[in-house]
Formats: C-alpha cells, structure tokens, sequence
C-alpha cells in the first residue's frame, strides 16, 4: 500500500512535466446543489485528463535497460495518451492497446501523442479484453507493463491531485472523485486522509459498472458484467486488490449514478461552467445533484473533473437531448387542411409566437391524415415548457385543438389537430 511520502516524491518527479490546474469556486454549480462547490480542473492537463500524472511517474522511475526495452499498456483511452505523451517525451518506445469501441478522438489524439515512438492497437470490446491483448504482446516483446490502475507508481502520481487540492482550499470538507479501476480515488485519499482525516472522500461509479461496490460487498475483486456508458474513462469491470484495500481504509463512501444523470452533468458542466467534460469527469457532479451523497448541504466540497476528451458526436447528442428534456425544443404534429395557404397560415402563426422553426415536414402520404388533410411535423426552439404551454394554447384559441403528450420528463411531443 503507498505511503503519504510516495505522493509527495510523485509530486517532486512530475512538477515540471504536469501542470498544477486550477481549482475555482462555482457560484451556480453552489447555488443548484446547495453545497460550496469547488471544481479541479484536470480535463486542462496538455492530454485532457488526470492520467498523466501517474504515468509521468511510473515512466520517470523506469531504469536505463527497462526503457530500452519499451512499455506497453492498455486502456479506454486517457491513460493511453498520458503514456503515449510522455513515453515520446522521454524518448521510449511504447505499444498502446485500446478497446476497439474507443472514441475516435481519443484514438486520434493517442497516435498523435505518440508520434513515431509507438503504435496504436484497436482490440477487444472493452478495457479488459484489450488488457488481456496488452498483456500478451508483453510476454512476447518482453516489454514494460504500466498498468492503467494497479501500480504503486501510478496510484502515487494520480495522488498528487489531493496535495493541490488541499492547498488550493484546505477548508474543503469532503471530496468527490469518479471511480473506474480506483487509481486516482486510492491516490486522491491517502493524500487527503492522511493530511486531515476529517475530510470526507467519496467515490463515485456508474451503475452500470459499479465493480468497486461489488469488490467492497465481496471483500475482494470481483468481475462486473460488461455494459456500454457514456462514461467510458471509467468502464472498468474489475477493480484490483491494490486500489480496494486503499478504498477500505481511507474512502468514506461509494455512490452510483445513471446515464442520465452523468448526460445532464456533462451539459450543465458545458452550459454553466464553459467547460468540456467526459463521462468520468462529470460524475462527481452527477453524485452531487441527484443527492446520493451524503450530508453535503452547506460543506465545502471539491469535485475533480478528472477528464475533457469527450466525441464531439455525444457532446451533439447529449446538448440536443438535453434542449428536449429541459423544453427548450418541441416537437408538434399538426394537421391541416390540404389546400393552398394551410402551411404559410400556420408557419406564420407560429414565427408570431416567437418560436424558431428548425425542422419542418409536410406528409400526405405516409400519414394517418384523411385525403383532405395533411400532417404537418415541426420542430421549434423555444424558450422552455412555459414557452411550450403558451404556444400550444395560442394555437387553441387560433382555431386548433392541442393536446400535449406530458410525461415525466416532459419529452416535448405535443401533438395538434386542426379543426
């Protein structure tokens, strides 16, 4: 098990290889949770996510023969561009394996990271799958092995975050870290704990993968089934006894979030806070807002937004999703009369409610429309469900009868029929 000393010796090693990222309060993120809320912004490290830190460590401590020799890892894609970047840094030859279902952007930004010193191998469906890939490359090349999460080393590097953060704040009263493998929340807590242990740390999964949970009911590692997430970065299936036994004694609670709420952080992260966050990044948040955590109202609490590198295809997907879930688009299916002047009367209508039309198809015949009618699907931009009420009663009184479809989540499929 490291030592509080193995942290402060990462912090020597690294210091002027890895940035010191900032730590700054959010006013809004404070007033929506009701807790004091700090954010650690790792997604600003040169490679987008935390990473580096423990693989700068592990690669700096190698010996002269073991460079020589070159690395090899595996991983979803963070811990790859941290080794590809500093392996080509230091001038070592590495081997990079990766899940075949890695985002391009993380797969991109590994090749580039490591130049001519390496190479890239897409295989298995997930991490553990191109782990058993990475690990029999290393029996046949003789390569260095650095372990995305179980290595002193790396656990080490990952736990210099925790000597920031409380030097940045040493007021915080709890800490929220994402949990994948365990090697930044086992770093992140003996830095803190054995600082002040008074300070509550708190990890975070996703529920489709919650193999730290399991490993602490099991008292020992246990292999999760695989899922697919939005929070890739942290889409471990087993975590290992190194990162466990850390957890056991120094980690105060485990939460789980669902994909939903990891979608809404991620947006909210975007939309408030004008920063980029994976999956992993934002489950800390995720954890905060949904209230799975404990007795935080009026704490001050540091979130550490351990990664950016999100496909730019989910961010679209998760803002346009969001825009429904939040009213702010709307869907309506109106049928009109099918003469001359039915569209323009009712497009007309709508742009005087000021809201924007963004899509607009007009269907005679797939419809269920009689052979009189048509079936007009629009999509519009509003300012939100209050929006979305105004206009559909407006198109009541306009000569239109409407009937909004208002779910749960208020999904924004309101349809209407033309008298």
């Amino acid at each position: 098990m490291i030592a509080f000393a193995d942290i402060e010796l990462a912090r020597q090693r690294i210091q002027h290889r890895v940035a010191v990222t900032p730590c700054s309060y959010s006013e809004r993120l404070s007033q929506m949770t009701g807790a004091k809320v700090w954010l650690k912004f790792e997604n600003l490290q040169m490679t987008g996510s935390f990473k580096e830190r423990g693989a700068c460590n592990k690669l700096l401590c190698l010996t002269e023969e073991e460079r020589a020799r070159g690395i090899i890892c595996a991983s979803a894609g963070n811990h790859a561009q941290g080794v590809a970047y500093h392996a080509a840094l230091l001038n070592i030859d590495a081997t990079i394996v990766m899940p075949e279902g890695t985002p391009v952007v993380k797969v991109q930004s590994t090749r580039e990271f490591l130049g001519t010193h390496g190479r890239v191998i897409l295989a298995g469906a997930n991490f553990d799958e191109a782990c058993e890939r990475a690990t029999s490359i290393r029996n046949d090349e003789g390569r260095i092995f650095v372990h995305a999460f179980d290595d002193d080393l790396v656990i080490a590097g990952q736990g210099t975050i925790g000597l920031e953060l409380l030097e940045q704040n040493p007021y915080l009263e709890a800490v929220v870290v994402a949990v994948g493998g365990g090697g930044l929340i086992g770093g992140v807590s003996v830095a803190i704990k054995e600082t002040n242990p008074r300070i509550k740390v708190y990890g975070v999964e996703t529920e489709v993968l919650p193999s730290m949970i399991r490993a602490i009911e099991a008292k020992a590692p246990v292999t999760v089934p695989a899922a697919r997430t939005i929070a890739e970065g942290i889409a471990v299936r087993a975590v290992s006894q190194r990162t466990l036994d850390l957890v056991n004694r120094y980690v105060d609670g485990v939460v789980t979030v669902d994909e939903e709420e990891i979608a809404r952080a991620i947006l909210l992260l975007l939309e408030r806070e004008k920063t980029v966050a994976e999956g992993a990044g934002a489950v800390p948040l995720a954890a905060l807002l949904g209230g799975h955590l404990p007795a935080l109202a009026g704490k001050k609490v540091g979130l550490i937004v351990c990664g950016g590198n999100i496909d730019v295809n989910v961010i679209s997907r998760i803002i346009e999703r969001g825009l429904v879930r939040s009213g702010r688009i709307v869907r309506l299916e109106v049928r009109i009369a099918d003469v001359a002047g039915s569209l323009a009367r009712l497009t007309t209508l709508l742009g005087s409610l000021h809201a924007s039309i963004i899509e607009i198809h007009h269907d005679r015949t797939f419809s269920d429309a009689s052979l009189n009618e048509t079936m007009v699907e629009v999509v519009l931009e509003t300012r939100g469900f209050e929006h979305v009420d105004e206009i559909v009663k407006a198109l009541a009184e306009s000569g239109y009868t409407a009937e909004s479809m208002n779910a749960a989540s208020r999904s924004a499929a309101s349809r209407v029929t033309a008298l």
